[in-house]
């Protein structure tokens, strides 16, 4: 087994030791306690990161729960209860080191056998997104208890996996969960890690309490005393208490566009993106290729030239935000750095491509008449859908929109494919095999939400899937996404039409945020409140 990168495995071995200082760019002096009163909407049933994937869920556990790895502000790989990591040279084999010394909050020492029982009973059987990731793990060695050994029948890249298990490396006590239930675990909402952070309370519908672990391996911190997050589902009533001092963040966009452009103007808030380029997302537009209509290409290039996604961005998104390029954010590594727009706006060529394919308007100036179901992530997805009705009815085709709940609209796009065209979110998880690959191959489980369930097959795109997910060589692996981008920009199986970063708004008291590439869902061991 050979040191994958002995620089890096330098500069790794270094960060372990200076890890509690990396994030340090505030020059006045940290002041320990106080609380941090954080607006939170969108209730989880479940806070178990290792069982649920969701941003929703690290908001708060991923102050309790930690991950093997993490990113820096630069979006680099930092240890957290890994220290170091080897691959073998075929990549079937991964080696992880563990820190030593680290306890439970019970008070039970962590060890390989956690790591050991979380990839194989959380990560490969039931955790969203990382069931595909960790589809060929065969097998995970421990021969000490600092000492972790992923097995695999294909190879695994490095890099691949070191990004995934920044989301979906959390591990949880296996003496809290083996021979239980885990799917109802009493631990999913009442979660025991080895963060900077202990849970106290969950009360629905009202609050999530946590306080510090004077016991925390990296010594001196946290910093709070406490953080609670306020369960607050009304935007207006979250911009509310964050002017009136009852709330000092909100993160992830909860607040209205609106309220967010106006807390710009005040002095006493900081509003940013920054510490969110690691969760970049996209609204998307999707294509039901069983509508014959639909699966015209000149049909679904016509309607994508007939959006001004500059001006839906500037009028209803406030300037937040740019069009996307692809499945690929330009700010990731496998980013193709020669892509462009397109598909820009033009609406004439809209219209000679429909007459191309062979719908000419109607003496009532109409083509055809299509469904849309949106699934709404946000505020912006039923006004994106709007801005779709309205411009395609301009290229005389008509659009009927279905207003339904998250689940139903889940449902029917999914598993009933009742819908022709779609529009919702993809979020970006910092790799393209992670996330984003699942939209475009096929055979996934019908009804599974976010994957291709289009009725549309590319035995192309699906080499390209699988030759990235095993290709060790980083440059090659990048060269095979360079070619997914430009095959799915042809045949436009899909579209992300925007490409965007989550927004947070935070009053300047609080220091030391923002200062990693996921920093919502970070530990925040070092924020501090000015008092």
């Amino acid at each position: 087994m050979k040191l994958f990168n002995i620089k890096q495995t330098f500069i790794i071995g270094l960060l372990s030791i200076l890890l509690p200082f990396y994030s340090m760019a505030d020059e006045k002096t940290p002041q320990r306690g106080g609380t941090l009163v954080v607006h939170y909407s969108g209730e989880q049933r479940v806070l178990n990161p290792a069982l649920r994937a969701s941003t929703g869920v690290y908001e708060v556990s991923g102050k309790v729960v930690e991950s093997l790895v993490d990113l820096d502000a630069d979006g680099q790989i930092v240890p957290v209860l890994a220290t170091s990591w080897t691959s073998s040279p075929d990549g079937k084999t991964i080696t992880f080191k563990l820190r030593e010394g680290v306890k439970w909050h019970d008070g039970k020492p962590f060890t390989s056998q956690d790591v050991k029982y979380n990839a194989l009973e959380f990560w490969k059987k039931r955790l969203n997104f990382s069931t595909t990731l960790q589809l060929n793990l065969t097998s995970v060695d421990t021969p000490d208890d600092h000492t972790v050994v992923f097995n695999y029948s294909r190879p695994m890249p490095l890099d691949l996996l070191l990004r995934a298990l920044v989301d979906l490396g959390y591990v949880v006590p296996k003496h809290l969960y083996e021979g239980t239930d885990v799917l109802n675990n009493p631990y999913n909402t009442a979660p025991v890690g080895t963060g900077p952070f202990k849970f106290v309370e969950y009360q629905r519908g009202q609050h999530i309490i946590v306080e510090r672990n004077a016991d925390y391996w990296r010594k001196g911190y946290p910093y709070l005393d406490k953080i609670i997050w306020r369960i607050i589902n009304d935007n207006s009533s979250a911009s509310a208490a964050l002017e009136s001092g009852q709330i000092d963040l909100s993160a992830y966009s909860k607040l209205s566009l609106a309220d967010i452009n106006r807390f710009k103007q005040n002095s006493k808030f900081e509003v940013l993106t920054k510490g969110s380029q690691a969760n970049i997302f996209n609204n998307t537009l999707e294509f039901n290729f069983r509508n014959p209509i639909i699966a015209n290409l000149n049909v679904r290039k016509a309607i994508v030239q007939s959006l001004d996604i500059p001006f839906f961005i500037d009028d209803f998104l406030y300037g937040f935000g740019k069009p996307a390029t692809g499945i690929i954010p330009s700010s990731n590594v496998f980013y193709p750095k020669d892509s462009k727009i397109v598909y820009p706006f033009d609406r004439e060529k809209a219209e000679q491509l429909l007459d191309e394919a062979g719908y000419p308007r109607k003496a009532d100036g109409t083509r055809f008449t299509l469904k849309l179901v949106h699934i709404n992530n946000g505020e912006d997805v039923p006004l994106f859908a709007t801005f779709i009705q309205q411009s395609l009815a301009e290229i005389g085709i008509n659009v009927v929109i279905v207003n339904l709940d998250t689940a139903g609209a889940l449902n029917a796009v999914y598993k009933l494919h009742d819908f022709d065209i779609a529009t919702g979110w993809h979020q970006y998880r910092g790799d393209p095999a992670v996330s984003t690959t699942v939209w475009l191959r096929s055979g996934s489980p019908q009804g599974a939400p976010w994957t291709n369930q289009y009725g549309w097959k590319s035995d192309a795109v699906d080499q390209l899937i699988d030759s990235a997910a095993t290709e060790i060589d980083p440059v090659k692996r990048k060269a095979l996404y360079g070619q997914l981008v430009d095959v799915v920009n042809t045949e436009l199986p899909l579209w992300f039409a925007t490409e965007r970063e989550f927004i947070s708004v935070i009053n300047n008291k609080v220091h030391n945020h923002h200062n990693t590439a996921r920093w919502p869902s970070s530990s925040w061991f070092d924020v501090w409140i000015e008092h």
